[in-house]
């Protein structure tokens, strides 16, 4: 009835819910009985998923607590809102509530019925009986408690709860009787309240409070009674079929167990369910409630009589509760599934009065106290009745000396089992715990202590006893000590077999726990001692009188600490180390911390820690760790030595240091000299190979068609392959020392895809390949300078190794990174070679068949790579063609930017040359002879210049400023751009520029792309020049 109860709270609260919406949407209205199935079904699942995850009764259900808790402070919540709702919203408060509760009629009428008190008294019992014994309330208050902490703070916030929660009963009551005038049931009150005021807010919250109540009240209670079932019911009767039977070594007990109490969660659930529809719909919830409380109290009898009542016993309780529980059954259960008029409510069984079940024996007592005061009272006198008629079992009897106060140094019986029980019979009693030698000299210390001898037969004294009792509590603890006294005395009081065993079963069961412990603590090498309250010897293992050297007369129960101390004075003569006994014993006391005790008669040391009992007493261990001293004064020694060693290591290192500090210095020295060197010889070696690069130009265009002209062209072949040689050796030179600079900035990627378009198309169509260089939007933030070059390498190298087919160029984006990808169909390379081919000189022997070349190219990649931060791959598959991808950094595209971009000379070769003023200027005599020859045969007029001041007198000669000035870079005491700027100033035209060196670093090319001149390295190409000069030519003709 009890999980009935909520299961009828939920469904007619959401029946009620569903049906008030129904009709504001004039939708059909739903079944009361189809709403309850649905929810007995719900609440099973829920109930099983949070009650049935592990097989362990006494494992904290956190979850399921945390449920509770939760819809605990929901259902409070809920329920003062609804309260405040009705009282400050639908009233205007407590005095307006008051003032309409006397006008109205029917609380009036309500109010006048008057105080039963009688009935009040039933509901406080058995309210104060299901406190302790309903299931749910069992479980969370003793089941799931974690400690006593928790209870102590039950102790007030459970009260306050109860307070909280009934704090609006009486407004909700009074203000739904004014309300309704008795139309509704009084159950719908705190629903309906809301919903009739048009609040559906408010009464969502209180169906959300009555939902999470109800249903934590069920899951608690099935999983309680689930839990019950199994383990006291179904169970037992498993294992006693199962006795004897082999079971297979993977039977698992524990799905066995959870399969159990979710079937007996189903069936409970089912049963309430057949009882919910079954019983009187018409009662209220409270009535149904009662109902169930009357029949937990059927187990107050046994219950409190097993606690306060030694005689009690099982046949006394379960001929109690099956009297109680019929009575309850007939009184109180029956009614509620029979109709009010039903024949046996009015008339009895037989048309006998006498006998129904809301009136025994005629009572005049409302049907509840009928039922409850004649279920009790039968249930105490057949529990009486069953426990006088049997003598309690010898289990029976120690579980109830559990909990009941024997008083049996008073008893008669008890000083009659010590007239029986003698010394001797004692003392072996005891030694099958202690051992008969230690037992026997406690004996014998205890009858010196009295000046007399005991006699073996005579009878045990109760102050025998109580030594023997506190002697063995030594051993095996107080509780165990005195159950094994109280079972010899009863031995005496009783003979019967049943005691003999328990007595004999509970002998072996300590003498083995002692015997295991013993053991134990024979075999650790530490030595253990306890002592008791008054600091006298309880327990100890071998260990503590061999480290310590004492003799067996020592190895006793009950020997003081002062007596110990003593002995280990007159063994180890700690006398002589300005030790005193009493300081000895206060530190063995008081002292917790580790500390260190030598012993000069053994020459050990030993280390010792005091930890005090919470009973009081002391565990004292004694660690013998001679070696480990031994081995740590070793172990000084030698550290004093290895710091000696270290020392003078360290001092050689540190000499080493120095040698190799200054062999870095000298190798940093070495290396900065060659590049020193490289650079100027590059310089000075480029410089003659200028001007022979001009003298065969001009050698060549002079010979024309003559058959020297051939020759000509290969020294002018021959001096290409020396400058490709030099700038490769120069480029390396740079990147290895480090010198190479570097300007990081954002700029598109198109930017240099055009440049390679113009620059490799028309050589790819000379060879037939079709080049595809694909188009992107991405920036990239990088060296555009040094990324150009570094993908001029790969591209020319593709082209150059690929006889037929085509050479694509891309990027792909990746993420912050973009992949830029050169790839070819050419010859390939094999797996094992692509390790090598970034080696100076290196080139595979199928490379060095299809192309000339130096083997620096990749080199280069690589170096340049390195410096800019860019990871480079290669993959390949010999006659399928190569890869090469690196990845850079990807920019934000910027929409404007204005940038120094040098002048473009794009090539014009057609344009006619007569009339162009070039001015060139170097200090190198043999270069502008050469320059002078070539530009000549073009037909310009040319003027040389080693300096700022011949510059400007030689166009003084001329009248007129240059038309296109040439100037080196590295001249006397100046640079060429200072003297190009000079000449600008002085005829104030914007003439175009062209610095002609062979220093090739980057802020040489930033300065000169900052003032608009155009950047030709040595040796100049002719085609180069004619390009610039036909440019010149075309833009001074557009001007005219």
């Amino acid at each position: 009835p009890y999980i009935a109860l909520q299961l009828k709270a939920v469904s007619v609260s959401v029946s009620k819910l569903i049906n008030h919406f129904s009709l504001e949407t004039n939708q059909d209205m739903v079944a009361l009985g189809e709403i309850s199935v649905l929810i007995s079904v719900t609440l099973a699942v829920f109930t099983i998923l949070f009650g049935t995850r592990h097989a362990d009764a006494t494992e904290h259900q956190d979850g399921l607590i945390l449920a509770v808790a939760l819809e605990s402070v929901v259902k409070l919540l809920a329920f003062l809102s609804v309260g405040i709702f009705v009282t400050w919203f639908m009233f205007d408060g407590i005095g307006d509530l008051t003032r309409q509760a006397i006008d109205n009629e029917r609380v009036v009428a309500v109010a006048n019925k008057g105080f039963d008190a009688g009935g009040f008294a039933i509901l406080a019992l058995l309210s104060l009986l299901v406190f302790v014994l309903l299931p749910r309330q069992f479980h969370v208050t003793v089941v799931e408690n974690r400690s006593e902490e928790e209870l102590r703070q039950a102790r007030w916030l459970f009260p306050a709860y109860l307070i909280g929660i009934n704090l609006f009963v009486l407004p909700i009551a009074v203000a739904g009787h004014i309300h309704f005038n008795g139309s509704i049931n009084a159950d719908d009150f705190v629903l309906l309240l809301p919903l009739s005021s048009g609040n559906e807010l408010i009464a969502m919250v209180a169906f959300i409070g009555g939902l999470s109540a109800g249903a934590a009240m069920v899951v608690v209670a099935c999983v309680a009674l689930a839990i019950m079932i199994s383990n006291d019911l179904v169970l037992p009767l498993i294992l006693r079929r199962q006795e004897g039977r082999a079971q297979p070594g993977g039977y698992n007990m524990e799905q066995l167990i959870l399969r159990i109490r979710r079937t007996a969660i189903m069936v409970l659930l089912f049963l309430a369910y057949i009882y919910y529809r079954a019983a009187d719909n018409s009662q209220a919830l409270a009535s149904i409630g009662i109902v169930s409380f009357a029949a937990i109290s059927q187990m107050a009898p046994a219950f409190f009589g097993g606690l306060f009542w030694e005689r009690g016993n099982a046949r006394g309780a379960i001929a109690g509760m099956t009297a109680g529980i019929a009575v309850w059954g007939y009184t109180l259960l029956l009614p509620t599934l029979l109709e009010p008029d039903h024949w046996l409510i009015v008339n009895g069984p037989l048309g006998n009065g006498l006998l129904r079940p809301e009136g025994i024996l005629g009572s005049a007592l409302t049907p509840l106290a009928n039922g409850v005061l004649w279920s009790l009272s039968l249930n105490s006198l057949f529990y009486l009745a069953g426990s006088l008629t049997r003598q309690a079992s010898s289990s029976e009897r120690i579980q109830a000396g559990i909990f009941v106060s024997h008083h049996a140094e008073q008893s008669a019986s008890r000083r009659q089992a010590m007239s029986r029980l003698t010394v001797n019979e004692l003392i072996a009693t005891v030694s099958r715990y202690l051992g008969t030698k230690r037992t026997e000299r406690a004996f014998e210390s205890y009858s010196t202590g009295l000046g007399k001898q005991a006699d073996a037969g005579a009878a045990v004294d109760p102050d025998m006893l109580a030594f023997s009792e506190q002697l063995l509590a030594s051993a095996i603890g107080a509780s165990s000590s005195r159950l094994v006294h109280t079972l010899l005395l009863k031995r005496f009081e009783d003979t019967s077999p049943a005691n003999l065993e328990l007595l004999d079963q509970a002998s072996e069961a300590l003498q083995y726990n002692r015997d295991v412990l013993q053991s134990a603590l024979d075999r650790m090498d530490q030595g253990i001692s306890v002592f008791d309250a008054e600091y006298r010897l309880a327990f100890w293992n071998r260990q503590f009188r061999k480290l310590l050297d004492l003799p067996a007369s020592i190895g006793q129960a009950g020997i003081s600490l002062d007596a110990i101390v003593n002995e280990l004075f007159a063994v180890h003569d700690l006398a002589s180390q300005g030790i005193e006994a009493s300081e000895l014993s206060a530190k063995i006391v008081g002292e917790e911390e580790l500390w260190l005790l030598a012993l000069s008669g053994s020459e050990r040391i030993l280390e010792i820690r005091t930890s005090p009992m919470p009973g009081g007493g002391l565990v004292v261990t004694w660690h013998d760790i001679t070696e480990r001293i031994l081995v740590a004064e070793a172990l000084r020694e030698a550290n004093e030595t290895l710091e000696r060693r270290v020392e003078e290591r360290t001092s050689e290192l540190v000499r080493a240091n120095q040698k190799l500090e200054r062999a870095t210095r000298l190798a940093d020295e070495a290396n900065e000299s060659k590049t020193r060197f490289l650079a100027a010889a590059g310089h000075d070696i480029l410089q003659p190979l200028n001007a022979a690069r001009l003298y065969a130009s001009a050698l060549q265009e002079r010979l024309g068609d003559h058959k020297d002209g051939q020759l000509v062209q290969n020294v002018g072949k021959a001096l290409e392959s020396v400058e490709d040689i030099l700038g490769a050796v120069l480029a390396i030179s740079r990147l290895d020392t480090g010198r190479q600079e570097t300007r990081i900035q954002a700029f598109p990627i198109t930017r240099i895809f055009d440049q390679m378009r113009i620059e490799f198309n028309p050589v790819a169509q000379e060879r037939g390949l079709d080049l595809r260089i694909v188009n992107s939007s991405l920036w990239l933030k990088s060296d555009p300078t040094l990324l150009r070059r570094l993908l001029q390498n790969l591209i020319s190298n593709a082209i150059k190794y690929t006889p037929s087919g085509k050479v694509l160029v891309g990027c792909r984006r990746r993420g912050d990174n973009v992949s830029i990808e050169v790839c070819d169909t050419g010859i390939g390379m094999a797996e094992e070679d692509l390790a090598s081919i970034f080696t100076e000189f290196r080139r595979l022997d199928a490379g060095a068949k299809q192309a000339p070349g130096l083997g620096l190219g990749l080199s280069i990649v690589q170096r340049i790579a390195g410096v800019l931060g860019h990871p480079v791959s290669v993959q390949s598959r010999q006659g399928m063609g190569t890869g090469f991808r690196f990845v850079v950094e990807r920019a934000e595209a910027e929409i404007s930017r204005t940038e120094p971009r040098p002048a473009e000379m794009p090539a014009q070769h057609s344009a006619r040359l007569e009339d162009v003023f070039a001015l060139c200027i170097d200090n190198d005599p043999s270069i502008l002879e050469g320059m002078a020859t070539l530009l000549s045969q073009w037909g310009c007029e040319v003027r040389t210049a080693a300096d700022r001041e011949a510059s400007l007198n030689a166009i003084g000669e001329i009248g007129r400023a240059p038309d296109i000035v040439f100037a080196d870079y590295h001249l006397d005491n100046e640079t060429g751009i200072d003297v190009i700027d000079a000449i600008r100033n002085r005829h104030g035209a914007d003439f175009p520029a062209v610095l002609v060196t062979a220093d090739r670093t980057q802020s040489v090319k930033t300065r000169a792309d900052a003032k608009g001149i155009v950047m030709l390295h040595k040796p100049v190409r002719p085609a180069g020049l004619r390009a610039i000069l036909s440019m010149c030519r075309t833009s001074r003709d557009a001007a005219e």
